[in-house]
């Protein structure tokens, strides 16, 4: 376990599978966790399940829509009085529907980079902002995906939106650093949640046959970067993108091997002298 000094963390998209996990690990790294979602019900469970799991544990709810202008100001206002000054926030909240491009609507869209960008960018300002007026420093962490790095089919508007948030992490990151407030990202592989929000298909699933350590990523997984770059074990760490995803992006473990050379019909001899 990181070293750490996070007392107040707040968790966007806090109902849901990955933000459960995170939220967990913080929990039981010590840290007081506000969740914050959409979803009433769900924010309930999730609170009562990390509660039933980390003895002693801190665990709020804010019922917020952090699409809208005034909600994310009003989540970390809310949550730094109900439970005292915050120093991570963790932008979790993302939607991820199937819609190939040509089926694809404006309002579609605007949707998907309204939960996925402009949540985490309102959110940032209002803590940065909270964060200044009460001369305090502190993390920020956006959850972000590999498919930042390769597009998916019919993935086109998530895909973009997550290029979006790390192009975010970092610009934000160069303007927040000298508040005292780093900025990173943790870009989670194939995590195997299920989600009313996002529905997958086992048989589209890409998991542990395509990454090098063989196996998909848990929650928790994630969760563990998440409280090792908001620790103090990284705080020269501002404006990078943590890849979490069991080697995935490295390349296709999945790809069939080449030819060997001989069966090609190539000949001579190989060099083994290094250039």
């Amino acid at each position: 376990m990181s070293d750490t000094t996070i007392t107040h963390a707040v968790v966007t998209g806090g109902a849901g599978g990955i933000g459960i996990g995170i939220a967990t690990v913080l929990a039981r790294a010590g840290a007081a966790v506000t969740l914050v979602d959409y979803r009433a019900d769900a924010l309930r469970d999730a609170a009562g399940q990390i509660a039933a799991s980390v003895a002693g544990a801190t665990v709020g709810n804010i019922v917020a829509d952090l699409t809208s202008e005034t909600d994310p100001g009003a989540a970390i206002d809310t949550a730094w009085e109900r439970t005292g000054p915050v120093d991570l926030v963790v932008n979790g909240a993302g939607i991820y529907p199937s819609t190939p491009l040509l089926e694809l609507t404006a309002k579609v869209w605007d949707a998907i980079q309204d939960v996925n960008v402009r949540s985490a960018v309102l959110t940032t300002v209002a803590f940065a902002k909270r964060a200044k007026a009460e001369g305090r420093i502190g993390s920020v962490v956006n959850i972000t995906s590999g498919a930042a790095l390769r597009a998916r089919t019919a993935a086109a508007p998530y895909s973009t939106s997550k290029a979006a948030l790390e192009m975010w992490t970092k610009a934000s990151a160069l303007e927040l650093g000298p508040l005292g407030i780093r900025v990173n990202a943790v870009s989670p592989g194939f995590v195997a949640v299920q989600s009313p929000v996002n529905p997958y298909e086992e048989k589209y699933r890409q998991g542990a046959d395509q990454n090098p350590l063989g196996r998909d990523g848990t929650p928790e997984d994630i969760g563990e970067a998440v409280l090792w770059v908001a620790s103090d074990a990284a705080n020269w760490v501002t404006g990078t993108i943590i890849r979490v995803d069991g080697g995935s992006s490295t390349g296709n473990a999945g790809l069939p091997r080449s030819w060997p050379v001989m069966s090609l019909g190539i000949h001579g001899e190989v060099s083994t002298t290094d250039a």
